[in-house]
């Protein structure tokens, strides 16, 4: 796929909005595919392209997510114009929100906007409609009706397993599952599927120039709603009025902690399994201490 869209693909485009395309550039957009500014006489929209065998489906589970998120009327997404494929290339084409730096204020709104969302958007059980992506690795997303067992075995466990095979952990460092669930057991107690984004850092959000929050790029299932805010946390980003507004409907409990580590366990797995070693020595203190892989 070359550094630049074809004519091709840009008849294309203003086919699908219905107006001539006046210009397209590169734009940073995320390290899984590319990303351009669309431009027309009048607006500007955001596009982004991959030509993976995998981009097309990766792009609708993309598109399912942000129209799940939309439906819950409790914070903004992009609105999503097209996801298809022209001449072998995969594209999700959506509204451009052109953004600010957040201030407090800003963190404020979204610490109240996602704290509804997760009180408000509530499932019947632990997973999601189909499965989906975290990053460009596949999502497990099976459906189940406690939580332990559905964050050790969709979670937890596949980027254990691939991690093995990429020879990026020992058999000897992967706890048995037995060990896993127990370990989960004693710190997951009264938690409700509540719809996660499920990849909250700080590059998947923004705040259009009037201050509203808009969420992107999401890996959403249900969960429990703590496993956004210890994502937040991992690479930092957010401001502290942001917690503090998160917390007025959710205060702290025994155990966020604990749940905090545990939940940014899957996270650093996938950056294990993405980006390599640097993230092993992370990964492994927290199997050292919260799972003890040596009981059967």
């Amino acid at each position: 796929m070359g550094a630049m869209l074809s004519s091709s693909f840009k008849s294309h485009i203003s086919q699908i909005l219905g107006c001539k395309v006046l210009k397209v550039e590169a734009v940073l957009g995320g390290d899984i595919s590319k990303a351009f500014g669309v431009y027309t006489q009048t607006q500007r929209f955001f596009c982004k392209v991959n030509d993976s065998p995998c981009a097309l489906h990766m792009f609708n589970m993309e598109k399912a997510g942000l129209e799940h998120i939309e439906r819950t009327k409790t914070i903004g997404v992009p609105k999503i114009l097209a996801c298809g494929q022209h001449e072998g290339i995969s594209y999700l084409l959506m509204e451009f929100i052109a953004s600010k730096s957040a201030d407090s204020k800003d963190f404020e709104t979204l610490g109240h906007q996602l704290a509804a969302m997760h009180s408000l958007a509530m499932g019947d059980s632990f997973g999601w409609q189909q499965d989906n992506y975290i990053g460009s690795l596949t999502q497990s997303n099976k459906n189940h009706p406690d939580w332990s067992l559905f964050y050790v075995q969709e979670r937890l466990l596949p980027q254990l397993i691939m991690a093995r095979e990429k020879r990026l952990l020992g058999p000897d460092e992967i706890p048995t599952e037995n060990s896993l669930v127990k370990g989960c057991q004693q710190f997951f107690t009264h938690t409700k599927p509540a719809l996660l984004h499920g990849d909250l850092w700080s590059g998947n959000y923004c705040i259009d120039t009037h201050g509203l929050p808009y969420l992107i790029d999401p890996a959403v299932y249900y969960g429990h709603h703590e496993v956004d805010i210890a994502m937040t946390k991992l690479f930092g980003g957010f401001g502290t009025s942001f917690y503090d507004a998160y917390s007025e409907r959710f205060p702290g409990i025994d155990g966020t902690k604990e749940r905090t580590d545990i939940y940014q366990l899957y996270y650093l797995l996938v950056h294990l399994n993405l980006f390599g070693t640097s993230y092993y020595s992370a990964v492994k203190h927290l199997l050292k201490k919260y799972f003890d892989w040596r009981c059967q």
